[in-house]
Parts: C-alpha cells; sequence; structure tokens
C-alpha cells in the first residue's frame, strides 16, 4: 500500500476489479484460464495474490482470516487512530502558528517566509516518506506539523483580510466533501476500478500542468498568470480541484479496504493515514481558495 494524493503516484490496486477476494475465489482458476483460452486472450495473473507478500517476505496467496498473522494485521481502527493522530498534529501546529506567527503589516514578511519555508520542508518530507518502502512515523508526524504551520499562516491571512468566517467555512467544506464521499463509497455510488483510477491520475496531471503554468506566467510578469486565482474562472478550477480531491479520497478508500482484507501488516496503516492527510489538506486549501475568491467577489 502506498499514499494517495494529487502529486505523487500509486502502487496498483491489491484487488483486481473492485472485486471482493470473497467473490474472486468463488470462481474456480482453472475455469477462469480456459475462459480465457476460449476467448483468445492470455490467462491472467492470478488475482488473489496477496499484493503485500513480495514487500513483507510473505508467500500467502490469499486474504488473512483465522491465522496468527492476523493478530498484527491492519485494521480499520488503526487506520482512524493514525489519521487522528497526523490530522491532530496538523490542527495543534496550524493553531500555533496562527497565535505566534501574526499577519499583521509588522509581521506579515516574517510569517510568510517561515510558512512557505514549512512549506517546502512539509513537501521534502512527503517525497522521502513517498520513495521509501515502509512508513516512517517520525518522518509522517513531521510532515503534519510543518504542514500545520503552513495551513495555519495562510488561514490566518485569508481569515484577517478576507472575512472570519472563511476558515470555518472550509473547514466544515472538507468535512462534508469528505462525508459524503465515504457515503458514496460504502454505498457503491463510486465503484473504484482500474479504468477509474487510470482517468483520475490523467486529470490530476492535467491539473498540476495547468498549475504549473499559472506559477509560471506570473512568475514572468503575466498578472493573474492563466486566471486561475481570480474570478469565475478560478472558482471553476477552484472546484475542479476539490472535485479531484474527492476522487483522490475515494481511492484512498479503496486501498484501505484492500489493506484491510489482505491483511497488510499493522505499519501500513500509517501510510493510509499519511494519504488521508495530504488528501484532506488538498480538499482543504481548494475549499479555501473557492470560498475567498467568492468572498473577495461580494
Amino acid at each position: 500500500m502506498r499514499t494517495s494524493n494529487p502529486i505523487f503516484s500509486r502502487r496498483g490496486f491489491g484487488r483486481a476489479g473492485g472485486q471482493d477476494p470473497a467473490a474472486r475465489q468463488a470462481q474456480p482458476q482453472p475455469v477462469a484460464a480456459a475462459a480465457g483460452a476460449v476467448a483468445g486472450t492470455p490467462p491472467a495473473a492470478d488475482p488473489t495474490v496477496n499484493p503485500y507478500a513480495a514487500a513483507y517476505g510473505d508467500t500467502g496467496a490469499s486474504p488473512v482470516k483465522d491465522t496468527a498473522a492476523a493478530s498484527t494485521a491492519m485494521t480499520l481502527d488503526d487506520v482512524v487512530v493514525r489519521t487522528a493522530g497526523t490530522l491532530g498534529t496538523v490542527a495543534l501546529a496550524a493553531v500555533l502558528s496562527w497565535v505566534l506567527l501574526p499577519v499583521d503589516e509588522a509581521n506579515i514578511g516574517r510569517s510568510y517566509g517561515i510558512a512557505v519555508g514549512a512549506a517546502l520542508v512539509a513537501f521534502v518530507l512527503s517525497l522521502v516518506q513517498t520513495f521509501k518502502r515502509r512508513p516512517t512515523p517520525a518522518l509522517i508526524l513531521g510532515y503534519a506539523a510543518f504542514e500545520g504551520v503552513f495551513l495555519g499562516v495562510i488561514s490566518s491571512a485569508t481569515s484577517t483580510y478576507l472575512s472570519p468566517g472563511v476558515v470555518v467555512q472550509a473547514v466544515l467544506g472538507t468535512f462534508a466533501v469528505s462525508a459524503g464521499v465515504l457515503i458514496a463509497y460504502r454505498m457503491r455510488w463510486i465503484r473504484v476500478t482500474r479504468r477509474f483510477h487510470g482517468f483520475v491520475l490523467a486529470a490530476a496531471t492535467g491539473f498540476l500542468l495547468l498549475m504549473a503554468a499559472d506559477l509560471l506566467f506570473s512568475a514572468f510578469g503575466a498578472g493573474h498568470g492563466l486566471g486561475f486565482d481570480s474570478g469565475a474562472l478560478g472558482v471553476v478550477f477552484g472546484i475542479a480541484g476539490i472535485l479531484l480531491g474527492a476522487a483522490f479520497l475515494a481511492l484512498d478508500f479503496k486501498q484501505i479496504e484492500d489493506a484491510v482484507a489482505y491483511g497488510a501488516p499493522r505499519e501500513e496503516s500509517w501510510l493510509a493515514a499519511f494519504g488521508l492527510t495530504l488528501t484532506l489538506v488538498w480538499i482543504y486549501l481548494e475549499a479555501l481558495r473557492v470560498l475567498s475568491l467568492l468572498q473577495g467577489d461580494d
């Protein structure tokens, strides 16, 4: 299992086609292979192979059920606890930076400088964790702390110069989007398949390229760049970012479900928490952008 977010790529799904392990085991493999031969296609790899076996030296081929290994397997409770820890770290760092790094006229330059530095450190830590084979809690919590500093300063500035209520609205909007995606996923209104996965990655790539182009145009004197930070186009771009974050959240839920079904090691819950935190931060920033633009137009 690896983190999912709008910046980094992911490992493949643990379960082919979004099926449950029990549903796949119901079809004998020789029959499936014969059916593929009749259709003129080569037999597929065994879809029940545990995707965590190679990474952790296990040779098991099916989800962990009623074995001694299940006692050290990842559970939903583990994910909830780790996610609460990382999000709590983000929130605590954000509150402290809001209080200790004021954005008034006398301190705004220093506060912004610290916020940019914290964002860069958070980005580096997230990169390091993303390319590590196994999760490192210190890296993940460090990322959460520095990300919180950045969010605290940005939120404070937005609240001070636009509207005191915009931050609360963005937080509530983030929770609303998360709850909506979770309900839709649990009700199977959203079906996360390989095609869905590929579409989301393609959309994220295009979105990031547009953001990079906008920054380049802004840096070289093109005013507001491509116009994604102002007006109706900025609102539309921000809403697209929220929808993209919601799609990545569905991918997060899918990988957590797969990891639990296949008995992933408990330490993988840190990666699940890391991925959820990255996605929720993304949604919050996009919601803050949209609300800021709407407040500015009033």
